[in-house]
């Protein structure tokens, strides 16, 4: 048989060394995909339990851990703008009171304010609550230690406490109410613009910003604001009581540093949270007691609220009343 014979049968067929390199390659390339398919699946479990582990720390981390023996001064925070939808929601800031009151080895608590203010109910709710929790746990005091600011609904709440602490550069006061907004009347007229508006009520289209204020919708506005600023008035006189000195700008709106609230008896004594705890109520170590949003509520919350002011603006006009 010649050379032709022996290589016809295995035409086309790789020699036996070149089909082992063959079957080599083919099988690293097999056990390289496998390695490829192996690190994939690792990283994408590792992936969701990474996310499963935040958010079980983001619902776990809610409020402060507590110590397991000893007495010790709870802090709240009240921060921000007082608001439903904020963390110093009346909700949010109830919720740390309750909790601390309620702890017997809390020896006192500590409110401690940074805010401009904000919707006087939600101000009132708090003001309204820390009464009740003192004359339900006569023997716990609640003392108000004020930062940077502790204005209008902010002092509304704080007014509510036993004393009032802050430091002599903080911002204490501005015990008013307002209501703001902007009029285009005369901006539509010169581009031309007319306002259609219809309502069922003749009094639906009331501080309409694209519409002219008329008297009678101005005084309705003042009386309401006057209502309101009145119920801040009696509420401060409650809560402070004889502190306060006999000066008619207390109640103007005006707000002082923290060395002028003090001489005007808005403000007990100079002090930190730190002072507070260790050399009034005696219990150094500060746990805290603020209730905090976790993530996920408050990206469902706010996507929710967002929803409902966006619906609520087709048929509202103006700004609700403030105190700030």
């Amino acid at each position: 048989m010649d050379n032709s014979d022996k290589q016809g049968s295995g035409a086309g067929e790789p020699a036996g060394w070149e089909r082992g390199v063959l079957e080599k390659l083919a099988f690293a390339a097999l056990d390289e995909q496998r390695k490829t398919r192996r690190w994939g699946i690792f990283f994408k479990l590792f992936f969701v339990a990474y996310l499963l582990l935040l958010l079980i720390l983001m619902q776990s981390g809610d409020m402060g851990e507590k110590p397991l023996a000893g007495r010790y001064t709870a802090l709240v925070e009240l921060e921000g703008e007082i608001a439903p939808d904020t963390g110093a929601s009346a909700d949010q800031v109830i919720t740390g009171l309750r909790a601390a009151f309620e702890d017997k080895a809390a020896a006192g608590i500590i409110l401690r304010a940074n805010s401009p203010g904000g919707s006087p109910v939600q101000a009132a709710y708090i003001y309204d609550e820390i009464l009740r929790l003192r004359a339900q746990y006569p023997d716990k005091p609640v003392y108000t230690v004020v930062s940077d600011i502790c204005a209008s609904g902010c002092y509304y709440a704080a007014a509510a406490t036993s004393r009032i602490y802050a430091n002599p550069s903080s911002i204490v006061g501005s015990i008013g109410v307002l209501m703001d907004g902007f009029g285009f009347v005369d901006g539509m007229k010169k581009l031309g613009i007319e306002r259609r508006l219809l309502t069922a009520g003749e009094n639906k289209g009331i501080l309409d910003p694209f519409s002219p204020l008329d008297t009678r919708s101005r005084q309705h506005a003042q009386r309401m604001l006057n209502e309101i600023h009145q119920q801040f008035i009696a509420a401060v006189k409650r809560g402070r009581g004889a502190a306060l000195k006999s000066d008619r700008d207390i109640f103007s709106g005006l707000f002082w540093t923290g060395g002028k609230a003090r001489e005007l008896g808005l403000v007990d004594e100079f002090g930190s949270a730190g002072t507070v705890a260790r050399e009034v109520i005696g219990a150094e170590e500060i746990v805290d007691y603020t209730v905090r949003e976790n993530f996920l509520q408050r990206l469902t919350e706010r996507f929710g609220a967002a929803l409902g002011r966006s619906l609520a603006s087709e048929a509202t006009f103006g700004s609700a009343p403030r105190l700030r």
